[in-house]
């Protein structure tokens, strides 16, 4: 069998182009540079959250499409001032943007925790998180077809880590006034 020369430069070229292609892909960013920003800027854990908790909506939004019409344009043009622009994307790199940012929403709470595990915020923002990663994965599920069986599969286990994490938390305390504190409610 002779191969010419040429065809097999063609073949290595193609290949590279190929990984170049799948590299690029998952180098992807999950945030856009705004929420980069915002993120560096917040550094109370539970705002910070927030901004993680913001990012992953704003994905949700653009996938569903909803909110996205008439009724919606000001506060939608108020948060592109803040945020940017609504991200882009195929709905299986949308989903996969999510996924990342509840991790990294993850790993800015263990990083907390790792330094000073009776932070007050801690359960606060865990809480948060987690109220709102079941909601998400339920609004993203009709599109997980659309996605990457392995990117739905870890947005979900990120949505069951947080919400394992949450469920271990003590109940949480009512506050009564100013700085008073309530004892938790108990029926007779």
């Amino acid at each position: 069998m002779n191969i010419r020369p040429s065809a097999i430069a063609i073949a290595t070229l193609l290949l590279i182009g190929t990984l170049h292609s799948a590299v690029q892909a998952q180098q992807r960013d999950h945030l856009t540079p705004q929420e980069v920003e915002l993120i560096k800027d917040t550094q109370i854990l539970d705002k910070r959250i927030e901004v993680f908790i913001k990012a992953a909506e704003r994905r949700v939004l653009v996938l569903t499409g909803a909110g996205i019409g008439n009724a919606n344009a000001k506060q939608l043009k108020k948060d592109s001032e803040k945020w940017g622009e609504l991200p882009t994307g195929s709905p299986g790199e949308l989903i996969s943007d999510i996924a990342r940012i509840l991790d990294e929403a993850i790993t800015n709470i263990d990083d907390v925790s790792a330094r000073d595990e009776k932070n007050p915020l801690i359960p606060k923002a865990l809480r948060r998180l987690a109220s709102v990663a079941s909601r998400i994965v339920d609004e993203v599920k009709p599109f997980a077809a659309k996605a990457d069986t392995n990117t739905f599969d870890q947005l979900t286990e990120n949505a069951e880590s947080i919400a394992q994490a949450a469920s271990q938390l003590p109940p949480e305390v009512a506050k009564k006034g100013k700085g008073k504190e309530e004892k938790p409610k108990t029926t007779n």
